[in-house]
């Protein structure tokens, strides 16, 4: 018999456990039938003020996400999600692909879902896109890898901005006005769709608003990744308030 309340999907997502942005974004997204079982990796809310700070807070999690994912696995889930995406960019596109077989490893062979892959994924469904701005609310050594991530997949890079948030938590007190100029900063004529990352930024709404204004694709990580979840496992609702992404395609 199928389970109760995840009769369709059962989604086992790892995120940081500073993290207060993801779990309720994805909740907000959950079609009916699909259930969505959190697992915490364990990091400090360390201050992060440079390169070093962030590459401390990268290691952090590292040395913590096995553990997490041993733990939540064990409710049977039918596909692993990594909510958080800064590791996901790590060392680019084979960085990336190292990273997915490491942690299909760790649930015990299920198909993984990250947020480089789901935001590829996402690009790719607006046509021959080639130009793209990137957000983050990264350091600059964590914006590198963001850069080499998308320019391994093809993409130029038009314009890229870090926010530089001061600590994991507060990187979710990025307010929506900033979200919200700070893509005005990273946008023009040329640029044909704005790419959000971190999952702890709360764009996944905005993004969708922002479309509107901007009229190209703005991509939010925490909504690609629950579109690519979904999508890879057959779930084709259309679930709207979130954008294009997840309401059309």
């Amino acid at each position: 018999m199928a389970d109760a309340l995840g009769y369709r999907l059962k989604l086992a997502i790892v995120a940081p456990s500073t993290n207060t942005v993801v779990q309720p974004e994805m909740d907000d997204m959950r079609p009916p039938g699909v259930t969505n079982h959190f697992g915490r990796i364990h990091i400090p809310d360390d201050p992060v003020h440079t390169d070093e700070d962030f590459d401390r807070l990268i290691l952090n999690i590292r040395e913590a996400t096995d553990a997490g994912i041993e733990q939540v696995v064990t409710c049977q889930p039918d596909r692993l999600v990594l909510g958080m995406s800064s590791e996901t960019f790590w060392d680019g596109l084979a960085g990336s692909q190292k990273l997915e077989a490491h942690v299909s490893e760790v649930a015990g062979g299920l198909d993984v879902t990250m947020g480089s892959d789901a935001a590829r994924a996402a690009i790719k469904c607006y046509g021959d896109i080639k130009r793209i701005s990137v957000i983050t609310p990264y350091m600059p050594v964590g914006d590198a890898q963001v850069r080499r991530f998308f320019e391994d997949c093809g993409f130029e890079i038009v314009a890229l901005e870090g926010l530089r948030c001061s600590s994991p938590v507060q990187i979710a007190h990025t307010s929506a006005q900033q979200l919200r100029d700070a893509m005005l900063r990273v946008d023009d004529a040329s640029v044909e769709a704005i790419v959000q990352v971190g999952t702890n930024l709360a764009m996944a709404q905005l993004a969708g608003w922002a479309e509107f204004w901007l009229d190209k694709p703005i991509i939010a990580i925490n909504t690609a990744i629950y579109w690519h979840a979904l999508r890879a496992s057959g779930i084709e609702d259309k679930v709207q308030g979130f954008g294009s992404l997840l309401a059309e395609y």
